[in-house]
């Protein structure tokens, strides 16, 4: 996805140069000739990533605009513009919050450099408050990327469960978010703040369960040498959140009944019960009705676990929020990686956005993930992303720019469209060596100009014995047979 730069200059001439700048290197540009034009600009919501903000305007100074966006709350990073370079007013654009500063009229390189440099410290203090809020407990379904119908649903019933003590129980597929789910609704409530502690019931070995979840006293089986909470306990005035919850066994359903039932819970080895406040949020991947038919998990539970179930859609139920998903892993594992990805290729977006993607977010996470550490360009292309079938597009095909000719017209019209004279990338997207490419490029050659050799050999570049000895090295003699005898009849 193009970030959006907006450039606020009263200069038109200033403004469609640096506009010619930034779209070469594949920004979106936005325009406003006035402080006030870029007020009203960021207030309709339009998508800003950067501001470039000149300080001399009439109006509305540039200094006086700068103020006016953060007084309401816009947060974009800034670049301020000046044509005189003064120090001291420098120094007040940056005291109030501008990022970097250039002078008029600045090169092409340095205007490329400073917005992409803003780009990475937006990236790193958006990281820096996402990690806090996960953190701290006070992520909310504001921090939930995507507005496609699906997830806008998600978040209407998430927010009014939140304000209530309620059970949830989330389903969906595995890899949906049903944790980043659980941690909104946590959030989101009057428990933000408090302790969120999470349990995988399917990871925890089944004569640990009980001890992990309710706690165990010192002495009360081998090996417990130290008296252990519980994980009800350490989430004591705070959210519990049971991940794939279908996996516990019978018997500690009983008892996880009556906790919820009671508010109290039963340490193995305590000689008295102890009261908890804990708000349960359960997940899982499973049809736990058609498990409670089969006897695997307690009806009794199932209907107090499942009083406000809430439904995490597929990646595939919601396509239109690959592209801010996209965007989001970019800048979060820029800053983990250390890297300056803008983001991805118009071409890759509709590749990713065409995928079904099985393992749903996990899945699209991980792939970004591994196209950033392998990514070379500015943009993410569709081959930085081979694992996923059906994505790794080969390049534009290669074509040998000869003079017209019958022989060259006649292997033209009879190649299918769209087909690959010499192909650069084998079927798992990976190069081929240059020996399996020269053998056919050297092949397409001999093809095209019907084997005259001196021909070939000149459109390749390469000397006749040259092109004679490869062509006995790569095993295309058969080929050739009867060339020279060929060329000298014709001369």
């Amino acid at each position: 996805m193009a970030k959006t730069v907006l450039v606020v200059d009263d200069d038109p001439t200033q403004r469609r140069l640096i506009q010619a700048v930034l779209e070469r290197d594949g920004f979106a540009v936005a325009h406003a000739q006035n402080g006030d034009e870029a007020i009203k600009h960021l207030n309709a919501g339009a998508p800003v990533d950067v501001v470039l903000l000149d300080l001399v305007m009439p109006g509305i100074s540039g200094q006086d605009t700068l103020k006016e966006m953060r007084a309401r709350g816009f947060s974009q990073p800034v670049i301020v513009l000046t044509a005189t370079g003064g120090i001291d007013t420098v120094v007040q654009a940056m005291q109030a919050g501008a990022c970097d500063f250039f002078v008029k009229p600045a090169s092409p390189e340095r205007i490329t450099v400073s917005i992409r440099n803003a780009l990475s410290m937006g990236a790193l203090k958006g990281e820096v408050d996402r990690l806090k809020k996960h953190a701290s407990g006070r992520t909310t379904f504001d921090d939930l990327i995507g507005g496609s119908p699906a997830m806008m649903m998600v978040k209407r019933l998430g927010e009014r469960a939140a304000k209530s003590s309620i059970p949830i129980l989330i389903t969906g597929e595995s890899g949906v978010g049903k944790e980043v789910i659980a941690r909104a609704v946590h959030g989101s409530s009057d428990r933000a703040g408090k302790p969120f502690v999470a349990v995988n019931c399917g990871a925890i070995p089944e004569n640990l369960v009980e001890s992990i979840l309710f706690g165990h006293e010192k002495g009360s089986f081998t090996g417990a040498t130290d008296k252990h909470l519980g994980k009800f306990q350490e989430a004591n005035g705070g959210t519990l959140f049971l991940d794939e919850v279908g996996e516990l066994p019978l018997d500690i359903q009983v008892k996880l009944l009556r906790a919820l039932q009671e508010s109290e819970i039963d340490p193995v080895g305590a000689k008295r019960s102890i009261k908890v406040d804990v708000r349960i949020v359960s997940a899982t991947n499973r049809d736990l009705s058609q498990a409670v038919k089969e006897g695997r998990f307690r009806e009794d539970l199932f209907y107090r676990l499942n009083v406000f179930p809430i439904e995490a859609p597929s990646l595939r139920e919601r396509k239109e929020d690959i592209p801010a998903l996209v965007d989001c892993f970019v800048r979060r594992f820029n800053v983990e990686e250390g890297k300056t990805v803008v983001g991805a290729s118009p071409e890759t977006l509709a590749c990713l956005t065409a995928h079904d993607w099985p393992g749903n977010v996990r899945q699209l996470e991980n792939a970004v993930y591994r196209a950033i550490v392998l990514a070379d360009a500015p943009y993410l292309q569709p081959h930085d992303f081979p694992a996923i079938s059906g994505i790794a597009a080969p390049p534009p095909e290669y074509v040998p720019q000869a003079a017209p000719s019958p022989q060259a017209d006649a292997v033209a019209s009879a190649a299918p469209a769209g087909e690959q004279p010499v192909r650069i990338l084998d079927g798992r997207g990976h190069l081929r060596t240059l020996e399996e490419i020269e053998r056919d490029l050297i092949q397409l050659a001999i093809e095209v100009y019907a084997g005259h050799m001196s021909e070939v050999a000149r459109r390749l570049g390469i000397g006749r014995s040259t092109l004679y000895r490869k062509v006995r090295e790569q095993g295309l003699d058969g080929l050739v047979k009867g060339a020279e005898d060929s060329e000298e009849a014709a001369a």
